[in-house]
Protein backbone atom coordinates (compact mmCIF):
# COMPACT_ATOMS: atom_id res chain seq x y z
CA UNK A 1 0.00 0.00 0.00
CA UNK A 2 1.39 3.28 -0.62
CA UNK A 3 1.20 5.62 2.38
CA UNK A 4 0.96 9.25 1.78
CA UNK A 5 4.25 11.68 1.57
CA UNK A 6 5.05 13.45 4.75
CA UNK A 7 6.17 16.73 5.41
CA UNK A 8 10.26 17.00 5.71
CA UNK A 9 9.52 17.75 9.60
CA UNK A 10 7.54 14.73 10.21
CA UNK A 11 9.08 13.09 8.46
CA UNK A 12 12.37 13.29 9.91
CA UNK A 13 11.47 14.03 13.70
CA UNK A 14 9.45 10.21 13.12
CA UNK A 15 12.25 8.75 11.92
CA UNK A 16 14.46 10.46 14.80
CA UNK A 17 12.57 9.18 17.34
CA UNK A 18 12.27 5.73 16.16
CA UNK A 19 16.09 5.54 16.26
CA UNK A 20 16.39 6.90 19.46
CA UNK A 21 14.07 4.74 21.33
CA UNK A 22 16.20 1.51 19.90
CA UNK A 23 19.10 3.29 20.48
CA UNK A 24 19.89 1.72 24.36
CA UNK A 25 19.83 -1.72 22.37
CA UNK A 26 21.99 -1.11 19.47
CA UNK A 27 24.90 0.31 21.99
CA UNK A 28 24.69 -2.87 23.84
CA UNK A 29 24.77 -5.21 21.27
CA UNK A 30 27.25 -3.58 19.19
CA UNK A 31 29.40 -3.48 22.01
CA UNK A 32 28.93 -7.36 22.11
CA UNK A 33 29.07 -7.81 18.13
CA UNK A 34 32.72 -5.80 17.96
CA UNK A 35 34.36 -7.75 21.09
CA UNK A 36 33.51 -11.34 19.32
CA UNK A 37 33.11 -10.06 16.28
CA UNK A 38 30.29 -11.45 14.57
CA UNK A 39 28.05 -9.75 11.91
CA UNK A 40 25.41 -7.90 14.33
CA UNK A 41 22.42 -10.14 13.48
CA UNK A 42 20.22 -8.86 16.38
CA UNK A 43 20.86 -5.16 15.39
CA UNK A 44 19.95 -5.55 12.50
CA UNK A 45 16.79 -7.54 13.25
CA UNK A 46 16.18 -4.42 15.28
CA UNK A 47 16.38 -2.36 12.06
CA UNK A 48 14.02 -4.25 10.32
CA UNK A 49 11.81 -4.77 13.11
CA UNK A 50 11.40 -0.69 13.05
CA UNK A 51 10.99 -0.90 9.20
CA UNK A 52 13.99 1.48 8.51
CA UNK A 53 15.57 -1.07 6.60
CA UNK A 54 12.96 -0.62 3.82
CA UNK A 55 11.99 3.21 4.37
CA UNK A 56 14.18 4.33 1.72
CA UNK A 57 13.54 1.66 -0.71
CA UNK A 58 11.64 2.86 -4.03
CA UNK A 59 8.18 3.08 -3.69
CA UNK A 60 7.52 0.30 -5.86
CA UNK A 61 9.70 -1.77 -3.30
CA UNK A 62 7.59 -0.64 -0.12
CA UNK A 63 9.83 2.23 0.69
CA UNK A 64 8.44 5.73 2.04
CA UNK A 65 7.08 7.98 -0.34
CA UNK A 66 8.76 11.50 0.77
CA UNK A 67 7.99 14.59 -1.09
CA UNK A 68 11.21 15.04 -2.95
CA UNK A 69 14.98 14.22 -2.67
CA UNK A 70 15.89 16.99 -0.23
CA UNK A 71 13.10 15.74 2.26
CA UNK A 72 14.24 12.19 1.99
CA UNK A 73 17.89 13.43 2.53
CA UNK A 74 17.00 15.22 5.45
CA UNK A 75 15.33 12.43 7.24
CA UNK A 76 18.46 9.79 6.01
CA UNK A 77 21.04 12.39 7.73
CA UNK A 78 19.37 12.26 10.75
CA UNK A 79 18.81 8.12 10.72
CA UNK A 80 22.37 7.27 9.67
CA UNK A 81 23.99 9.89 12.74
CA UNK A 82 21.28 8.20 15.14
CA UNK A 83 22.76 4.81 14.11
CA UNK A 84 26.03 5.93 13.66
CA UNK A 85 26.10 7.34 17.33
CA UNK A 86 24.48 4.03 18.67
CA UNK A 87 27.07 1.59 16.70
CA UNK A 88 29.64 2.43 13.80
CA UNK A 89 29.65 -0.72 12.55
CA UNK A 90 25.96 -0.99 12.02
CA UNK A 91 25.81 2.38 10.82
CA UNK A 92 28.69 1.34 8.09
CA UNK A 93 26.44 -1.46 7.10
CA UNK A 94 23.10 0.04 6.71
CA UNK A 95 24.81 3.16 4.78
CA UNK A 96 25.90 0.63 2.53
CA UNK A 97 22.20 -0.93 2.29
CA UNK A 98 21.18 2.46 1.34
CA UNK A 99 23.22 2.66 -0.70
CA UNK A 100 22.03 -0.69 -2.86
CA UNK A 101 18.42 1.03 -2.29
CA UNK A 102 19.55 3.88 -4.40
CA UNK A 103 21.02 1.74 -6.99
CA UNK A 104 17.82 0.07 -7.79
CA UNK A 105 16.10 3.07 -7.39
CA UNK A 106 17.70 4.77 -10.19
CA UNK A 107 18.82 1.54 -12.42
CA UNK A 108 16.27 -1.27 -11.26
CA UNK A 109 13.89 -2.36 -13.87
CA UNK A 110 9.79 -2.72 -12.44
CA UNK A 111 10.85 -6.54 -12.16
CA UNK A 112 13.68 -5.87 -9.82
CA UNK A 113 12.12 -3.34 -8.19
CA UNK A 114 9.03 -5.77 -7.02
CA UNK A 115 12.19 -8.70 -6.30
CA UNK A 116 13.86 -6.31 -4.01
CA UNK A 117 10.31 -5.87 -2.39
CA UNK A 118 9.93 -9.39 -1.64
CA UNK A 119 13.29 -9.73 0.09
CA UNK A 120 13.12 -6.63 1.75
CA UNK A 121 9.57 -8.20 3.11
CA UNK A 122 11.73 -10.77 4.13
CA UNK A 123 13.94 -8.60 6.17
CA UNK A 124 17.34 -8.98 4.07
CA UNK A 125 19.61 -6.07 4.01
CA UNK A 126 22.40 -5.50 1.31
CA UNK A 127 25.30 -4.23 0.90
CA UNK A 128 27.61 -2.48 -2.58
CA UNK A 129 31.01 -4.44 -2.93
CA UNK A 130 33.66 -2.35 -5.33
CA UNK A 131 36.76 -3.09 -4.03
CA UNK A 132 38.96 -5.74 -5.10
CA UNK A 133 42.14 -6.97 -6.11
CA UNK A 134 44.00 -7.40 -9.49
CA UNK A 135 43.26 -8.51 -12.04
CA UNK A 136 39.55 -7.48 -10.92
CA UNK A 137 35.81 -9.52 -10.60
CA UNK A 138 35.35 -10.33 -14.39
CA UNK A 139 32.25 -11.61 -16.00
CA UNK A 140 33.05 -14.48 -17.56
CA UNK A 141 30.40 -17.11 -20.21
CA UNK A 142 27.88 -15.63 -17.74
CA UNK A 143 29.60 -16.35 -14.29
CA UNK A 144 31.63 -13.87 -12.13
CA UNK A 145 35.46 -14.90 -11.56
CA UNK A 146 37.48 -12.80 -9.15
CA UNK A 147 36.54 -11.69 -5.37
CA UNK A 148 36.09 -8.19 -3.18
CA UNK A 149 38.02 -6.56 -0.95
CA UNK A 150 36.50 -4.78 2.50
CA UNK A 151 33.07 -6.26 1.87
CA UNK A 152 31.45 -5.26 4.61
CA UNK A 153 28.63 -7.50 5.79
CA UNK A 154 30.71 -10.47 3.89
CA UNK A 155 28.70 -13.60 4.43
CA UNK A 156 26.31 -11.84 6.85
CA UNK A 157 24.56 -9.78 4.06
CA UNK A 158 21.49 -11.49 2.20
CA UNK A 159 22.45 -9.51 -0.91
CA UNK A 160 25.39 -7.55 -2.46
CA UNK A 161 25.56 -5.38 -5.80
CA UNK A 162 28.87 -5.54 -7.37
CA UNK A 163 31.37 -4.43 -9.78
CA UNK A 164 32.41 -6.57 -12.50
CA UNK A 165 34.33 -6.28 -16.03
CA UNK A 166 32.39 -7.09 -18.92
CA UNK A 167 34.14 -8.81 -21.75
CA UNK A 168 34.22 -5.62 -23.76
CA UNK A 169 35.70 -3.48 -20.70
CA UNK A 170 33.01 -1.80 -18.75
CA UNK A 171 31.64 -2.54 -15.69
CA UNK A 172 28.43 -3.96 -14.80
CA UNK A 173 26.43 -4.05 -11.82
CA UNK A 174 25.10 -7.64 -10.50
CA UNK A 175 23.64 -8.83 -7.41
CA UNK A 176 24.22 -11.96 -5.79
CA UNK A 177 23.77 -13.96 -2.59
CA UNK A 178 25.85 -12.34 0.13
CA UNK A 179 25.34 -14.36 2.84
CA UNK A 180 27.16 -17.49 2.14
CA UNK A 181 29.68 -18.07 4.96
CA UNK A 182 32.39 -20.17 2.85
CA UNK A 183 32.50 -17.71 0.46
CA UNK A 184 33.75 -14.98 2.95
CA UNK A 185 37.50 -14.73 4.54
CA UNK A 186 37.21 -12.08 8.09
CA UNK A 187 40.85 -13.05 9.06
CA UNK A 188 42.37 -9.88 7.90
CA UNK A 189 39.63 -7.79 9.01
CA UNK A 190 40.16 -6.36 12.73
CA UNK A 191 39.99 -2.61 13.09
CA UNK A 192 38.95 -1.44 16.26
CA UNK A 193 35.63 -0.23 17.06
CA UNK A 194 34.35 -1.60 13.55
CA UNK A 195 35.11 -4.96 13.86
CA UNK A 196 31.33 -5.87 13.86
CA UNK A 197 31.06 -4.77 10.05
CA UNK A 198 33.07 -7.98 9.42
CA UNK A 199 34.24 -6.55 6.02
CA UNK A 200 36.36 -9.11 4.62
CA UNK A 201 36.77 -10.89 1.35
CA UNK A 202 34.12 -12.65 -0.87
CA UNK A 203 35.17 -14.99 -3.53
CA UNK A 204 32.29 -14.46 -6.26
CA UNK A 205 33.69 -17.09 -8.52
CA UNK A 206 31.31 -19.46 -10.15
CA UNK A 207 28.49 -17.43 -9.88
CA UNK A 208 25.98 -17.10 -12.51
CA UNK A 209 25.20 -13.41 -14.26
CA UNK A 210 21.31 -14.49 -14.70
CA UNK A 211 19.62 -11.49 -16.80
CA UNK A 212 17.35 -10.43 -13.13
CA UNK A 213 20.43 -10.22 -11.36
CA UNK A 214 22.20 -7.20 -14.05
CA UNK A 215 21.30 -3.96 -12.87
CA UNK A 216 20.91 -1.10 -14.84
CA UNK A 217 23.22 -0.45 -18.36
CA UNK A 218 26.68 -0.88 -18.07
CA UNK A 219 28.70 1.69 -16.62
CA UNK A 220 25.87 3.32 -14.35
CA UNK A 221 28.20 3.05 -11.26
CA UNK A 222 30.22 5.48 -11.72
CA UNK A 223 27.37 8.16 -13.44
CA UNK A 224 28.19 11.45 -11.78
CA UNK A 225 27.59 13.83 -9.94
CA UNK A 226 25.78 10.76 -8.31
CA UNK A 227 28.72 8.45 -7.39
CA UNK A 228 31.11 11.32 -5.75
CA UNK A 229 28.03 13.09 -3.84
CA UNK A 230 26.67 10.46 -2.64
CA UNK A 231 29.69 9.90 -0.10
CA UNK A 232 27.68 12.24 1.92
CA UNK A 233 26.01 9.48 3.73
CA UNK A 234 29.05 7.46 5.23
CA UNK A 235 29.92 11.12 6.57
CA UNK A 236 26.69 11.45 8.03
CA UNK A 237 27.46 7.69 9.76
CA UNK A 238 31.00 8.90 11.02
CA UNK A 239 29.27 12.32 12.14
CA UNK A 240 27.24 10.35 14.19
CA UNK A 241 30.07 8.24 16.07
CA UNK A 242 31.74 11.66 16.43
CA UNK A 243 28.46 13.27 18.22
CA UNK A 244 28.70 9.90 20.70
CA UNK A 245 32.13 10.22 21.67
CA UNK A 246 31.76 13.94 22.85
CA UNK A 247 28.59 13.10 24.40
CA UNK A 248 30.25 10.35 26.49
CA UNK A 249 32.73 12.50 26.90
CA UNK A 250 30.36 15.02 28.80
CA UNK A 251 29.34 12.30 30.54
CA UNK A 252 32.25 11.41 31.91
CA UNK A 253 33.61 14.48 32.75
CA UNK A 254 34.19 14.77 36.39
CA UNK A 255 33.22 17.62 39.19
CA UNK A 256 36.79 19.18 39.11
CA UNK A 257 37.24 18.72 35.33
CA UNK A 258 34.09 20.60 34.52
CA UNK A 259 35.32 23.47 37.14
CA UNK A 260 38.30 23.78 35.11
CA UNK A 261 38.60 26.60 33.04
CA UNK A 262 41.48 24.82 30.89
CA UNK A 263 39.23 21.13 31.15
CA UNK A 264 36.64 23.58 29.73
CA UNK A 265 38.00 25.16 26.62
CA UNK A 266 39.17 21.75 25.72
CA UNK A 267 36.11 20.69 25.52
CA UNK A 268 34.38 23.53 24.04
CA UNK A 269 37.02 22.93 20.86
CA UNK A 270 35.52 19.87 20.73
CA UNK A 271 32.10 21.58 20.66
CA UNK A 272 32.93 23.30 17.75
CA UNK A 273 34.66 20.37 15.76
CA UNK A 274 31.83 18.48 16.31
CA UNK A 275 29.06 21.35 15.48
CA UNK A 276 31.44 22.40 12.50
CA UNK A 277 31.01 18.83 10.90
CA UNK A 278 27.39 18.42 11.32
CA UNK A 279 26.81 21.49 9.19
CA UNK A 280 29.33 20.49 6.56
CA UNK A 281 27.88 17.45 6.16
CA UNK A 282 23.89 18.58 6.87
CA UNK A 283 24.77 21.56 3.52
CA UNK A 284 26.62 18.14 1.27
CA UNK A 285 23.03 16.13 1.82
CA UNK A 286 21.11 19.15 0.90
CA UNK A 287 23.51 19.89 -2.24
CA UNK A 288 23.44 16.10 -3.26
CA UNK A 289 19.92 16.14 -3.11
CA UNK A 290 19.25 18.26 -6.28
CA UNK A 291 22.30 17.06 -7.86
CA UNK A 292 24.04 20.50 -7.97
CA UNK A 293 26.97 21.05 -9.68
CA UNK A 294 29.46 21.74 -7.12
CA UNK A 295 27.89 18.68 -4.81
CA UNK A 296 30.65 16.44 -5.67
CA UNK A 297 33.91 18.38 -4.99
CA UNK A 298 31.59 20.16 -2.22
CA UNK A 299 31.23 16.05 -0.70
CA UNK A 300 34.99 15.76 -0.72
CA UNK A 301 35.57 18.71 1.26
CA UNK A 302 32.95 17.60 3.54
CA UNK A 303 34.90 14.69 3.82
CA UNK A 304 38.12 15.76 4.87
CA UNK A 305 36.27 18.06 7.19
CA UNK A 306 34.89 15.16 8.38
CA UNK A 307 37.81 13.48 9.20
CA UNK A 308 39.46 16.20 11.02
CA UNK A 309 36.71 16.81 13.36
CA UNK A 310 37.07 13.26 14.64
CA UNK A 311 40.59 13.28 14.96
CA UNK A 312 40.38 16.31 17.12
CA UNK A 313 37.59 15.03 19.12
CA UNK A 314 39.13 11.87 19.74
CA UNK A 315 42.58 13.67 20.70
CA UNK A 316 40.40 16.60 22.84
CA UNK A 317 38.84 13.66 24.69
CA UNK A 318 41.74 11.69 25.62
Amino acid sequence: MIRPAQSPKHASATLRQTVATMSDRLVASGMRYDAAPFFPRESVEALVEAGLHRTFAPPESGGEPFEDATAENAALFDVLRGIGRADLSLGRLFEGHVNALKLFAWHGSPEQKLWLGQKLAEGRLLGVWATEPPPGVRIEDGRLNGRKLFASGAGGLGYAVVTAKTSSGHTQLVVVAGDDGARADLSGWRVRGMRATVSGSYDLSGLACAPLTLLGPPDAYAKEPRFTAGAWRFTAVHLGGIEGLLAETRRSLSEPARADPLQRLKFAEAVVATRTAYLWVREASARAAIDSTDAPAFVQMTRGVVERAGLDVMELAA
